[in-house]
């Protein structure tokens, strides 16, 4: 099992990292707000957690163990992938994640696509006691987008994270007015995550 990896990246997409460990170039799934921390040219250590099937092999990474601790727990769920769990951790931060099923948040899942009620019920149901808060922040990173040059790529993002192209779509037609300096100089990774904690504001707001 490799449980970390540290090297140079050499490239940074909107959904994983390249990075080089002595001249192996290993391919990492990760979430956007690890890979808006990430720069081409510097070295970086992800604490990773690989996923062995019949015909694939797959490492998804995270800035820091916690992470990827409540990933493992995630996916040990039934009907709970990693993609799922990474939709879970794109929306949420980890210990939002502890603190939603320690109260037994069940509204708190049904807010990342690909979930709904009877889905996060079970999750909740089955992760009953096995993640409690850390106290080390309360946080939670998520949503909200026209003719942009970053809003194909983005756009791009979000289906991959379960949203349809329409919803998308509409989303970032929204965000230039929303984060105007963001939507101007950020780069794709920094404005896919400032539009995901942008949805996640509005959605809690609605409650």
């Amino acid at each position: 099992m490799i449980a970390t990896l540290t090297g140079t990246v050499t490239h940074v997409g909107l959904s994983h990292v390249v990075i080089d460990v002595n001249g192996f170039g290993m391919l990492v799934h990760s979430v956007p707000s690890t890979l808006a921390a990430l720069t081409v040219g510097e070295v970086a250590t992800l604490h990773t957690h690989m996923v062995v099937r019949e015909d694939s092999m797959n490492l998804y990474g995270f800035a820091d163990g916690g992470s990827r601790d409540v990933f493992e727990v995630l996916i040990s769920v039934s009907g709970v992938g990693p993609r799922i769990g990474l939709a879970i951790l794109a929306v949420h931060s980890a210990e939002a994640v502890r603190i939603a099923t320690t109260t037994k948040d069940v509204t708190a899942f049904t807010k990342v696509p690909g979930i709904g009620p009877k889905g996060a019920q079970r999750i909740v149901l089955e992760l009953a006691g096995k993640l409690a808060p850390t106290g080390e922040d309360e946080g939670i990173v998520p949503v909200v987008v026209g003719e942009n040059p970053w809003e194909p790529q983005v756009t791009e993002a979000l289906v991959g994270l379960g949203w349809s192209e329409k919803d998308a779509k509409r989303m970032l037609a929204k965000f230039p007015e929303t984060e105007p300096e963001i939507a101007e100089r950020g780069s794709v990774p920094e404005i896919l995550r400032a539009v995901l904690r942008t949805l996640g504001n509005s959605a809690t707001g609605r409650n």
